[in-house]
């Protein structure tokens, strides 16, 4: 007993119980929050006046904390100062922003484009490089371990989100049906996708708008015209050859055109003239994007479905086991980073968010006949409002509630165990009997006792004491790995 408390006062020192929440904004306010602006690259005003108009988008800063008093006048702030006076512990964000008419640059001005809360003891914090004794003046518990945030003067915890791996495939048998399952994740928006080969053999597919399709017809529209492309990709054993020539008559399709124009009227797009357009547009930007969304990643996704569809009919055939979606080496854990990086994405290029926004302003001032200033058409208060709503309420992308709580200060212990707390997205209503069930692979990771009574048993959940999160690689990082191993996938 006495060696394990020396091995925990070690570890709480030198790892730290919630270092992985706060590393994770850290790594968010680097190098993240750059990501998404050089993905956005520009803004171009969509005006006749404009034409030549673009403004391009540079280096991204989040500044230290402050506030703005009602005299106009900035000045530091300290996180006590925010709980007694119930304000927003944030850092402003300046972006740098160049007017270009045609080749030629205008002067670059750094804007602020709103405010982002910072999370405790991050390194944007000043009470990360404090001594104990400067803590304490502050009025901090030097023992605080951070890793939350102070919205309107309430402490607020971004909670582990409990989610399936993704761009990972999990096969399931389902009412005598093989499946499979993947949400293909690129640049933080996922694009789900369910496979299926049913109790006669037939193939569908479904994703965005296009619901139980036929993936050889989609096979086809990715470019594999012939037959013969089609099962040298698919490469089954000659015993289920045959169900292959099933699903390869079908239809009446029979080229890539054909595909692409059977695409289309499927997608309802009734003018004959855009239904090749809008089935290479579907294809291209919501079809596995994790792959790709240029045209020439196409022959990629289609080898890609083909080795699907091939353990499709191994699974239906008893030749392997399906994939058991509790074992924690299909899920993933999104940290705090990972949700502000998804909420911030979606303000930024969701519709009416703040580049929208900015586009309209330059529309409407250009109707006078005036090019303004950037400072000008930046609403900040945009950013700001919807990120402190988000922090504030819980509400976050895509439906999900919960994300954000309320800090539980009842004691120490159960402050840093909520902190730790991981949330799964199953609703509380029902069953879900085999994703509350302990799970072996939960050993070491998750706490196999502590989770509550009622509704949320089993859903919700804790670290185990000395776990620690892992980030991983990005696709990119993979496949630079992979080429450096002289893997062939």
């Amino acid at each position: 007993m006495k060696d394990f408390q020396i091995l925990l006062k070690k570890f709480v020192e030198n790892r730290g119980l919630i270092k992985y929440q706060i590393n994770s904004y850290n790594d968010f306010i680097k190098n993240r929050l750059q990501k998404i602006f050089d993905e956005i690259g520009e803004i171009k005003p969509e005006s006749e006046k404009l034409k030549d108009f673009k403004v391009k988008i540079g280096k991204v800063r989040v500044g230290r904390p402050s506030v703005k008093e009602a005299d106009g006048s900035l000045r530091k702030i300290l996180p006590m100062e925010a709980r007694l006076r119930d304000l927003t512990y944030s850092a402003p964000i300046f972006l740098e922003m160049t007017p270009m008419i045609g080749d030629n640059e205008q002067e670059t001005s750094e804007v602020k484009i709103g405010e982002l809360p910072v999370m405790l003891k991050s390194e944007i914090c000043p009470l990360s490089g404090m001594s104990k004794e400067e803590l304490i003046d502050a009025g901090e518990d030097p023992d605080d371990p951070g890793g939350y945030f102070i919205i309107n003067g309430t402490e607020r915890v971004l909670t582990l989100m409990e989610e399936i791996a993704p761009n990972k495939v999990i096969l399931e048998m389902r009412n005598g049906e093989a499946s499979g399952r993947i949400t293909s994740e690129r640049r933080g928006w996922g694009q789900k996708h369910t496979m299926a080969r049913k109790k006669d053999g037939v193939w569908i597919i479904s994703f965005a708008s296009l619901k139980n399709f036929p993936i050889v017809v989609l096979l086809r529209a990715l470019g594999l015209d012939s037959d013969k492309e089609i099962i040298d990709a698919i490469n089954v054993k000659e015993s289920y050859i045959e169900e292959v020539y099933t699903n390869l008559y079908e239809t009446d399709v029979t080229s890539t055109e054909e595909a692409l124009e059977y695409m289309g009227k499927k997608m309802k797009v009734y003018q004959k003239e855009y239904r090749k357009e809008r089935a290479e547009q579907v294809m291209d930007k919501y079809l596995l994007p994790h792959i790709g969304q240029e045209p020439k990643d196409r022959i990629r996704k289609a080898k890609y479905l083909a080795r699907i569809v091939s353990k499709l009919i191994e699974l239906a055939h008893g030749d392997i086991e399906e994939d058991d979606i509790d074992h924690y080496s299909n899920k993933r854990l999104r940290t705090a980073g990972d949700l502000l990086e998804i909420l911030i994405r979606s303000i930024l290029l969701g519709r009416w968010g703040l580049i929208e926004r900015i586009n309209y302003n330059y529309q409407k001032i250009a109707k006078r006949g005036k090019i303004p200033s950037v400072s000008t058409v930046v609403e900040s208060n945009v950013l700001t409002s919807q990120i402190k709503s988000a922090l504030a309420t819980g509400l976050w992308v895509g439906g999900r509630t919960g994300v954000s709580q309320r800090l539980e200060r009842t004691n120490f212990i159960r402050s840093v165990s909520h902190l730790r707390n991981v949330i799964s997205p199953l609703s509380t209503t029902q069953e879900h009997f085999k994703a509350r069930e302990l799970h072996a692979t939960h050993w070491g990771r998750l706490d196999p006792s502590e989770t509550p009574e009622g509704p949320t048993i089993g859903l919700r959940k804790y670290l185990a004491m000395m776990a620690e999160i892992t980030t991983g690689l990005t696709p990119e990082e993979n496949e630079k790995l992979l080429k450096l191993l002289k893997i062939k996938v």
